[in-house]
C-alpha cells in the first residue's frame, strides 16, 4: 500500500496550543438496537424526547474546545447526514466545522473493514488538517465528559494513544473493550476485546475497566498504527480488535479514567454518568433514567449543554383532563389522556381516555382513544388504533412486536398496529 509521512504542526500553526482532529465513528449498522435502526444509523435514533444519540458526543467535543470534527458514516446515513449538516453549523469564519464524512472507497472499490480501515480510508482528512492529536469518540453512547481533562493527561504521559476507560460489572465484560491497568495505573497492560472470563481490578474483583471507545492520539503513533494494521492479512481492522492491542504490546497505550473527568454542573447523582444503548434493554433503561426527581443523567446542565436542532413547534398542550407525571413531554404535544413515567418527543398526540405507562414515543406517535401503551418503544409516525394495547398481553405482542430480552416492545418507523 501506499507509504504516508505523517503532519508536522508549528506552533505558529496552532495558535501556541495543542491542535485536535475530532474523528466521530458513526459508521455501524446498530443490528442489536432493531427495529428502531431498520431505516437509518444507530447514531441518528432518537435519545431523551428531542435529541439524536450523536448530539452527545458533538456536544462533549464542541463544550470541550473541540471544533474541527469529523463524522464518518455508512449505513444508511442518510437522516443522520441531515441532521449534522441542519444542526452542526459552526463558525467557518474562524474554521471550525462539523462535517460528515460518508465512506469514500479512497483505497478501492470496497467497504470499510473496520472501525480502523475507516480511518485509514479517511487519512485525507488528518492530512489537511495536520493537527497534532487526533481524537477518535464513538458516536452512540450517552454521557458528558470534558475531554480537554484526557488530552492534557496524554500529552503529559507522552502515550501514543490514551483511552478513556470506566468501571462496570464484571458480568458484563463481554460487551466491552477490557482494559488491564499497569502496577502505576496509567499504562495499559493488556487490552481485551469482548473477553468472557477477564480478571477483576485489584481493589474490587467483580469490576472490570472498560473502554468506552473513546481514545486520543498522537498523530504519529495513529498513522504509523494504522499502516501496520494495513499491512497484517490476519487483522480485524478494528480499533478496539486490532489498533489498542497493538499500541499496548508496545507499550504505547495509557488509560485515562472517567471517574476523574469532571464537567461544569454536574450533580453528585450524574458524574460519572455513561451508558452504551447499544441494546433496545438499554436504551430503554437509560431513558428511564431521565425521568426521576433527581435523574441518573440530568438534561438541564446548563453550563454544559446538550445541543440539538428545534423545530419551531408550539408549547406542549394538556386539555380534556390529560395529565402527565414524572415524565418528558416535548414541544408540540397534545396530551388528554394519561402519562407516567414515560420520554414524549415532539408531536406525539395522546388521545381522551388513553394511558401511555413508562414507554418512549418517538416523533409524531398517535395513540388512539382509549388504547394502553406500557414499556414499550414506539418509533415515529406509529399510530396506535382506539382500545388497541401494547404491554398487556405478552403472548400476543411477542406475536405482532420486538419484544427484547428484558422484555421492552419495539416498533419501528410507521408500523402498523392491529
Amino acid at each position: 500500500m501506499r507509504r504516508w509521512g505523517y503532519p508536522r504542526s508549528s506552533e505558529a500553526e496552532t495558535g501556541g496550543g495543542p491542535s485536535v482532529l475530532g474523528i466521530v465513528l458513526a459508521g455501524g449498522e446498530g443490528k442489536r438496537l432493531m427495529p428502531l435502526t431498520a431505516d437509518r444509523a444507530k447514531p441518528a435514533v432518537t435519545f431523551g424526547g428531542t435529541y439524536r444519540l450523536v448530539d452527545f458526543v458533538l456536544s462533549n467535543l464542541v463544550n470541550g474546545d473541540i471544533l474541527r470534527i469529523c463524522v464518518l458514516t455508512q449505513y444508511k446515513s442518510h437522516s443522520l447526514d441531515r441532521h449534522i449538516t441542519t444542526t452542526w453549523r459552526m463558525s467557518s469564519l474562524l474554521g471550525n466545522y462539523v462535517t460528515p464524512v460518508p465512506a469514500q472507497q479512497r483505497l478501492g472499490p470496497r467497504w470499510y473493514l473496520g472501525s480502523a480501515d475507516a480511518i485509514l480510508q479517511s487519512l485525507n482528512l488528518i492530512y489537511d488538517e495536520r493537527p497534532e492529536y487526533v481524537a477518535v469518540f464513538g458516536a452512540d453512547h450517552v454521557y458528558r465528559m470534558d475531554p480537554r481533562q484526557m488530552l492534557a493527561q496524554h500529552i503529559e504521559s507522552g502515550a501514543g494513544v490514551t483511552v478513556a476507560g470506566i468501571r462496570v460489572p464484571r458480568t458484563e465484560s463481554s460487551s466491552f473493550g477490557v482494559i488491564t491497568p499497569g502496577s502505576d495505573g496509567s499504562t495499559v497492560e493488556r487490552f481485551l476485546e469482548k473477553p468472557a472470563d477477564p480478571p477483576g481490578l485489584p481493589d474490587d474483583p467483580d469490576s472490570v475497566l472498560a473502554s468506552m471507545g473513546n481514545y486520543i492520539f498522537t498523530t504519529k503513533a495513529l498513522i504509523e498504527a494504522l499502516q501496520r494494521d494495513a499491512d497484517d492479512a490476519n487483522s480485524v481492522h478494528d480499533m478496539g480488535g486490532s489498533i489498542l492491542p497493538q499500541l499496548t504490546e508496545r507499550g504505547e497505550a495509557h488509560l485515562y479514567d472517567f471517574g476523574d473527568n469532571h464537567v461544569p454542573g454536574e450533580t453528585s447523582r450524574d458524574q460519572g454518568y455513561w451508558r452504551d444503548v447499544g441494546t433496545l434493554d438499554a436504551y430503554y433503561e437509560a431513558h428511564m433514567d431521565l425521568i426521576a426527581e433527581r435523574p441518573a443523567f440530568n438534561l438541564y446542565n446548563r453550563s454544559w449543554p446538550v445541543y440539538t436542532h428545534s423545530n419551531q413547534l408550539s408549547p406542549a398542550r394538556f386539555n380534556a383532563g390529560g395529565i402527565a407525571g414524572e415524565s418528558i413531554i416535548s414541544a408540540g404535544c397534545l396530551i388528554r389522556g394519561q402519562v407516567t413515567r414515560s420520554v414524549l418527543s415532539p408531536g406525539v398526540v395522546v388521545d381522551p381516555g388513553a394511558v401511555v405507562q413508562g414507554s418512549v414515543l418517538h416523533d409524531n406517535v398517535h395513540i388512539g382513544r382509549g388504547a394502553v401503551v406500557r414499556g414499550a418503544v414506539l418509533d415515529k409516525n406509529v399510530e396506535v388504533p382506539p382500545g388497541a394495547t401494547i404491554g398487556v398481553n405478552p403472548e400476543r405482542d411477542a406475536e405482532l412486536y420486538t419484544v427484547s430480552k428484558g422484555g421492552v416492545i419495539a416498533l419501528g418507523k410507521g408500523q402498523r398496529v392491529p
